[in-house]
């Protein structure tokens, strides 16, 4: 049996296309001592692997080898007293659909409290962003205003619920009249607003926000992080999540402009690296999950079935055809 692999074949030159990778086929790993061999069953998709492929964000993934991202994989053959034959990991581990460890690194997820996709999303990395962003960079209060960016993907959508959860009130912009809908019936937020037919964010903003914007969650940057960062009252929080609207710009886009609202809303601004919060995984993990038994908070998920089918599903984050969190199913 042959073992399928996708591999980075260019680096994009502004928005990724299909001929940056690369499927390939190799013979199916064997295993020694002390090693396992994993089946991917699911693969996480995330916009943060675009500045991996473009070699901006390190460690760069390097032409001509493997891409990586988070992994829940089964345990199809063992060698290592650790790890049983049927048992469900997950690791930042190689696009293979066969793969070899040793055992380092991996987590066992247990299918008990949500589905094994789930780990990839609201109880996963995922989840966790949202909620340490917005609760240690945003410090909630009740009766603050919070607005969103990206709200209908994987990240937004649970800070928002996260937010309603602390007593705010929820404002989240999304590209789709769909996607609105969904943010304001499922996932409970007050009010949302179509970006992308909107011809005036900021007059938006305002009329969203008549009593100005506490916190500002920001998945997105670029015009619409302009519009929200303008009605930004004192004091006011802005954890960044992501830029996702630059992310394939050919040249880097800096601008003091917005400095001056810094400085006289005395706001912060803070980006964050997920894997600080690592020593604190397990407290988020257990209240996410606790949320999501109650039915406090709930998730989406866009699946792709087929190994084949990843470049597609990474594209499509950026042409907006994920609601909530993207994974390829294998």
């Amino acid at each position: 049996m042959n073992n399928k692999a996708i591999i980075l074949n260019n680096r994009p030159s502004g928005m990724p296309t299909a001929s940056d990778f690369k499927l390939i086929t190799e013979p199916i790993p064997q295993i020694g001592h002390g090693e396992i061999l994993l089946k991917t069953v699911y693969v996480s998709v995330d916009p943060y692997l675009r500045g991996k492929m473009s070699g901006t964000k390190t460690p760069r993934f390097e032409l001509g080898a493997p891409l990586s991202s988070k992994i829940i994989a089964e345990v199809m053959e063992s060698k290592n007293e650790n790890f049983s034959v049927g048992e469900h990991v997950s690791h930042y581990l190689d696009w293979k659909e066969y793969l070899v460890s040793n055992g380092e690194g991996l987590v066992k997820v247990e299918q008990t409290d949500a589905p094994l996709s789930a780990y990839l999303g609201v109880l996963g990395i995922t989840g966790l962003s949202a909620y340490f962003a917005l609760l240690d960079i945003g410090k909630p209060k009740a009766g603050e205003t919070l607005v969103v960016s990206g709200a209908a993907g994987a990240v937004g959508s649970i800070a928002g619920q996260i937010g309603k959860l602390m007593g705010c009130r929820v404002i989240g912009t999304a590209g789709t009249d769909e996607k609105v809908e969904l943010l304001k019936t499922k996932f409970g937020f007050d009010e949302a607003i179509n970006y992308k037919t909107t011809p005036d964010m900021k007059a938006a903003i305002a009329k969203a926000c008549p009593n100005g914007v506490d916190i500002y969650f920001d998945n997105v940057g670029g015009p619409v992080s302009d519009a929200v960062i303008a009605h930004m009252n004192n004091y006011g929080r802005i954890p960044v999540c992501g830029s996702i609207s630059n992310y394939n710009d050919a040249a880097e886009q800096m601008s003091p402009s917005l400095l001056p609202l810094v400085v006289y809303k005395f706001l912060t601004i803070q980006g964050f690296l997920i894997a600080d919060y690592a020593p604190r995984f397990l407290e988020g993990t257990a209240r996410l999950s606790s949320w999501l038994k109650e039915g406090k908070i709930t998730y989406s998920e866009t699946i792709l079935e087929g190994f084949d089918r990843l470049p597609e599903a990474f594209i499509g984050l950026f042409e907006g055809r994920n609601e909530g969190k993207m994974i390829v199913k294998i």
